[in-house]
């Protein structure tokens, strides 16, 4: 996730009922349907794009156009030619080069996609790596997660090596170790947060630090409010708020600085369904810098937007 500056208030509420911004007409690859909807960004311009990853696309919906998406890269059948994606989990905007970022987890790669028309293949960028979430800070360098050696990697781009930026202890629980990290994010100063899959917990790795703080969760799996359970994507406010998608619980939640030991649910928590006001295993979370809340809810094959108030 790009470090989008979003100042949103201590006291902020958003509604409880969401509004369908894409999808949300059953589960298909038609170009008003999503399969599997996981991470998503939220441009500028209100732009959302969509990691589509059971159709192997990611999908580009307009601000304002909620009956059709668009397909901007991938979309030609599961595969490992550069027109092709396998499962993507994550994806960002890179503005300078008016590219997307994608994070191809099936095909164990990370490729660039220009956002041109007429583009019809990505180019490979990171090859051999596990991937499941991208973010980028301000001076564009690119943070990758490997679920497979449980790291996270800062890699400058269109060049191979990388600096190891958390985790890389193998696998566990200890401060120095991840446990299948996934969705990540970057605030100005550097800092990486890291949602610890299996530690059921988010970890924050200060820059050059060898060991992270857990800033939310890791108090085993469950639904209390001290708890996550296969938590998701994760987004950071400029006041250092973290918001957290807690899947296997239905409902997005937020740790404030002061508070690191239990968060608060802002948006669902009302049990699995489909109604506005519920999820089925939200996966990815963005705002738009109105501080509106973007929710990828998988297993409704939508994406909701609930407004801020």
């Amino acid at each position: 996730m790009f470090s989008l500056l979003v100042n949103i208030p201590d006291n902020a509420k958003w509604a409880q009922n969401g509004v369908t911004i894409a999808g949300g007409h059953g589960e298909g690859n038609a170009t008003n349907q999503l399969s599997g909807p996981c991470g998503l960004f939220v441009d500028d311009d209100q732009t959302v794009v969509i990691a589509d990853r059971w159709n192997h696309r990611i999908m580009q919906w307009k601000n304002g156009d909620t009956t059709n998406g668009q397909v901007v890269a991938g979309g030609k059948g599961l595969g490992n030619g550069l027109h092709q994606l396998d499962n993507p989990t994550d994806v960002l905007i890179d503005n300078e080069t008016d590219s997307l970022i994608i994070c191809d987890q099936g095909n164990r790669r990370v490729v660039r996609w220009s956002r041109r028309s007429g583009t019809t293949q990505g180019e490979l960028l990171i090859d051999n790596i596990t991937c499941s979430g991208l973010a980028m800070d301000e001076q564009r360098y690119l943070y990758v997660s490997d679920e497979g050696k449980h790291d996270v990697r800062r890699y400058q781009l269109d060049e191979k090596n990388y600096t190891l930026v958390a985790g890389g202890n193998g696998q566990g629980d200890g401060l120095n170790q991840l446990n299948y990290p996934t969705y990540l994010f970057v605030d100005r100063q550097q800092n990486v947060y890291v949602s610890d899959h299996l530690n059921y917990r988010v970890m924050k790795w200060n820059k050059g630090a060898k060991e992270g703080i857990v800033v939310a969760g890791g108090q085993g799996k469950g639904n209390a409010l001290t708890q996550l359970s296969d938590h998701q994507g994760i987004f950071v406010d400029t006041f250092g708020t973290l918001y957290v998608v807690d899947t296997w619980n239905h409902r997005v939640m937020r740790w404030t600085q002061g508070d690191k030991k239990q968060g608060t649910v802002i948006v669902g928590g009302n049990g699995q369904g489909g109604g506005a006001n519920q999820f089925q295993y939200p996966i990815g979370l963005s705002f738009d810098r109105h501080g509106n809340l973007y929710v990828a809810d998988e297993l409704n094959s939508r994406v909701q937007r609930f407004s801020i108030e």
